[in-house]
């Protein structure tokens, strides 16, 4: 490194070094039991939305701040692209796990995850947006129960 070319990442080191101060303050142990409450309260709503299945272990099993999930009827690069048009950001595609995807029968899925930034009243809304994106596409499918509720949602801007 002494004869590399250009300026060190020094700006880049202490920025590191005050995101490490900020985690040790509020302490690892309880990032990690939020991240498990919010895993389970994420994975639990999924579960109430009808044409939602999620992909993954069963709830008693510890995860990750994250679920993955599949939809019926809607692609889900179309579903994070009109759930981001909502301000709610989701990942779509294979999340380079092709081989699981294709043993669970699946060849993408959504995933949301989480952080220390979140709580529950963002997943109420990543429901609330999640299950007005699923009516509008089953209204283009002929499966909304008729209620007119798809043409209150506008998704362009």
């Amino acid at each position: 490194a002494r004869f590399e070319a250009g300026t060190p990442a020094i700006a880049q080191s202490i920025g590191l070094g005050a995101a490490v101060d900020y985690l040790m303050n509020i302490g690892m142990d309880r990032i990690h039991a939020y991240e498990k409450e919010l895993a389970y309260y994420l994975r639990r709503r999924l579960c109430e939305v009808d044409g939602v299945k999620v992909l993954g272990p069963n709830e008693d099993v510890p995860t990750a701040a994250l679920v993955s999930f599949v939809c019926d009827y809607v692609h889900a690069s179309d579903l994070s692209t009109f759930l981001d048009m909502e301000g709610v950001a989701v990942r779509a595609g294979h999340h380079c796990c092709q081989p699981l995807h294709k043993a669970v029968g699946h060849s993408h899925s959504a995933r949301a995850s989480l952080y220390i930034y979140n709580n529950k009243e963002d997943i109420d809304k990543f429901i609330e947006h999640l299950q007005d994106t699923l009516s509008f596409f089953g209204s283009l499918e002929g499966d909304n129960d008729g209620d007119g509720s798809d043409e209150e949602f506008v998704p362009f801007i």
